[in-house]
């Protein structure tokens, strides 16, 4: 196993807990370092794996830190393009709880990794001996140039014979850099050059909408109202429309409040026409219920590190199990704080067994 990802890495500012931006400012806020790639990078290898992330940082001391930061957790970071034009990325989080929700603001613009064009990176060199490849809708979303950028790296590296993967993760701040274009037509347009590409498609409840206009139907995301039942209907059109893709993954939030969601998913798998679904207990779909959610940023990060992490393992691999797997690493993710997930697999099949009572662990 050895997965690389490529994509943007920020500097992510919060309040301590629940706190407002207007109660702590001025004041202190706690950074991390965070960013959709990265945050599946790090996952896959506290998990155990192998992996690899590519981005373009700026030369300066908030670079040297980021790269210090990823290393110190086992990702190799030799292909991380340093350059003398751009700035390190920024995002606030405002962490929500009970009715009110978490907000996020971007600070991004100009940022090194939209500035630098894809012939800056060594592709073949960092392709060299990798098994799976991993981007995201967020990457493209940043400028016509990182758009370029992952389009030639989903090129290259289906052409090496890795696996691809890309979660559609649509972000609607972010798609503004074609004047005549609406954010989802930008989205749609640009991510429609690159699925011809991928193998695997991850998603949330409504990316598939959002991006592709694939809907599914009875569900409305915003009451926390999903027909569970159609999203295999929503993977069965993607695949219609894209023969590539062996494999559609959508995690199912159904979001009570902003502490207390119910978390799930479904993998369908083209090649048998079957889905599959996890957590099951008794035979059915029952949902993990996260009733005091630390931080939701990156569960659904956490969900494509496990998947891949799980796909690519011998004792994990059937479809059943690798969702299982992946959505026990994303339901354990959100009682961590910070976007990466610092879980061990053996905590993650922990929870596989049904081991959810969090009792101390002596």
């Amino acid at each position: 196993m050895k997965v690389v990802t490529f994509g943007e890495i920020m500097g992510r500012l919060s309040p301590e807990g629940f706190l407002r931006f207007r109660q702590v400012m001025p004041g202190r806020l706690n950074v991390t370092f965070a960013g959709a790639e990265a945050n599946v990078a790090v996952s896959v290898a506290l998990l155990g794996g192998e992996s690899a992330f590519v981005t373009a940082l700026p030369k300066n001391v908030l670079g040297d830190a980021c790269v210090a930061n990823l290393s110190a957790l086992g990702v190799d970071t030799q292909h991380i393009l340093r350059a003398d034009i751009g700035r390190l990325g920024l995002y606030f989080v405002e962490t929500g709880a009970n009715q009110r929700p978490s907000r996020v603001i971007y600070d991004r613009a100009h940022s090194t990794v939209s500035e630098v064009r894809s012939d800056h990176y060594p592709w073949e060199t960092i392709f060299n001996d990798k098994t799976w490849f991993h981007t995201t809708g967020i990457t493209p979303a940043l400028s016509r140039t990182a758009a370029d950028a992952a389009l030639s790296a989903v090129q290259k590296a289906k052409s090496t014979d890795l696996k691809v993967s890309c979660d559609l993760n649509f972000r609607k701040k972010l798609w503004r850099w074609h004047d005549s274009l609406k954010p989802r037509e930008l989205a749609e347009k640009t991510m429609r050059a690159i699925l011809p590409f991928i193998d695997v498609v991850i998603a949330n409840e409504e990316d598939a909408a959002d991006v592709l206009g694939v809907h599914a139907e009875d569900t409305d995301v915003h009451s926390g109202k999903l027909a569970i039942d159609k999203y295999p209907q929503v993977a069965r059109e993607i695949v219609s429309q894209f023969s590539n893709v062996s494999a559609v993954a959508i995690t199912l939030r159904e979001s009570i409040s902003a502490s207390h969601n119910n978390w799930g998913a479904m993998l369908y798998d083209a090649k048998s026409d079957q889905a599959f679904f996890a957590p099951v207990r008794d035979g059915e779909y029952t949902p993990y219920q996260i009733r005091n959610i630390v931080d939701r940023v990156g569960g659904g990060d956490a969900f494509g590190a496990g998947l891949i992490f799980a796909l690519q393992t011998l004792e994990l691999s059937a479809p059943e199990n690798a969702v299982a797997f992946a959505t026990a690493a994303s339901c354990l993710a959100q009682s961590i704080l910070g976007d990466f997930n610092y879980n061990s697999r053996e905590e993650v099949e922990a929870l596989m067994r049904g081991s959810m009572s969090g009792r101390v662990v002596r």
